[in-house]
C-alpha cells in the first residue's frame, strides 16, 4: 500500500498497550528485510533514515526505494526522517515524500528547541505530516547524534513542550544510549510511567538496540508506543556480509552476501516486532 503517516498507527499503538518498531534502514536489502518481516508478521511498521545517511545517498532516493518496497504489500509503511537536524534538512524530507519527520533539537536550551520543533510543525502539520521531537537528551552515538552528557526528560519541561509545539511524538531520555552498550543501561522506568500520566501524546524509546528484550517490554508496558533499532540492524547485516566472505572469500557478486545479509536483518526485525507486541496489527 502507499506509504502512511505514523499518526493513526502510534495513536491505536498507545491505546492498545504495544509499540510500534521504527528501524533504521541504510540500503535496499535492510529496507526490503524490514517490510518483508512486518508483512509476514502484519505489523505496521516505521523505516527511518539519519542525517549522515542521507549524506550517504539522498532523500530522493531512500524514499523512493522505500515506497516501491511498500507499494508491494498491504501493511501500513510509514517513512521517517530520525533526528533531523535542521529545519532545513526537516523541509527537504517533506518535499521528498517522508510521511514522518523527526527534528532534534534536544541539544539547545529548552526555549530554542521549542522555538525550533514549532516551526517544523508549523511547516509539516497542515500536509497532514506527523512532527516528533526530543526532549531530554539521549546519551551515545549514532551517526551524527553524539552526546556525552546524557539527561532524563523532566516532566515540567515536557509538559511545556507538548504544549508549546503541539508535535505528535515526543521522543524522552529515560536512561538509554545510542550506539553499543559497554555496560547494562539503568532505565528510569518509572519516570515513564509519569511522563505518560502527565502526556497526550505517544512516547518513542531511543536508543533501544542491545536492550534486553524485557527491559523493552518493560517499557513499553509504562507507556512507550514508538521504540527505535538502529545499531543492531548494521550488525546483523554486517555479519551476513562476514559469513559468506569468510566461508567463500572468492565471492564477488554482492547479490550472494546481500541476500545473506538481508535475511540476517530480516530474522531481527521480526524478532523485535515480536517484542514491541505489534504482529499482527496491521
Amino acid at each position: 500500500m502507499a506509504l502512511v503517516s505514523s499518526l493513526e498507527i502510534l495513536s491505536d499503538a498507545q491505546k492498545g498497550g504495544y509499540a510500534i518498531g521504527a528501524f533504521n534502514v541504510e540500503n535496499m536489502e535492510m529496507a526490503e528485510a524490514t517490510i518483508m518481516a512486518a508483512d509476514e508478521m502484519k505489523a505496521p511498521v516505521i523505516l527511518q533514515t539519519t542525517p549522515s545517511t542521507v549524506r550517504y545517498a539522498s532523500l530522493e532516493l531512500y524514499c523512493a526505494n522505500v515506497k516501491a518496497i511498500a507499494d508491494q504489500v498491504k501493511i501500513p509503511v510509514v517513512m521517517h526522517l530520525d533526528h533531523g537536524s535542521s529545519f532545513e534538512l526537516c523541509a527537504r524530507a517533506f518535499r521528498a515524500g517522508y510521511t514522518s519527520i523527526m527534528i532534534d533539537g534536544s541539544h539547545l536550551p529548552l526555549e530554542e528547541n521549542i522555538a525550533l520543533t514549532k516551526r517544523v510543525v508549523d511547516m509539516c502539520m497542515p500536509a497532514g505530516i506527523p512532527v516528533e521531537g526530543e526532549i531530554g537528551r539521549v546519551g551515545g552515538k549514532e551517526d551524527d547524534t553524539v552526546c556525552e552528557n546524557a539527561g532524563y526528560t523532566i516532566p515540567a519541561e515536557a509538559i511545556r513542550f507538548e504544549a508549546e509545539t503541539g508535535l505528535s511524538s515526543m521522543a524522552v531520555g529515560v536512561g538509554t544510549a545510542h550506539g553499543v552498550y559497554k555496560t547494562t543501561p539503568v532505565l528510569n522506568t518509572a519516570l515513564v510511567s509519569e511522563l505518560r500520566n502527565m502526556l497526550t501524546v505517544p512516547m518513542v524509546l531511543h536508543g533501544a538496540s542491545g536492550l534486553s528484550d524485557e527491559a523493552v517490554r518493560e517499557c513499553i508496558r509504562r507507556g512507550i508506543c514508538k521504540v527505535n533499532f538502529a545499531t543492531e540492524l548494521r550488525i546483523a547485516y554486517s555479519d551476513g556480509i562476514k559469513e559468506v566472505l569468510r566461508e567463500a572469500p572468492e565471492t564477488f557478486d554482492p547479490k550472494a552476501y546481500g541476500k545473506i545479509a538481508r535475511e540476517k536483518v530480516k530474522e531481527l526485525v521480526k524478532n523485535r516486532i515480536r517484542v514491541c507486541g505489534c504482529d499482527g496489527k496491521a
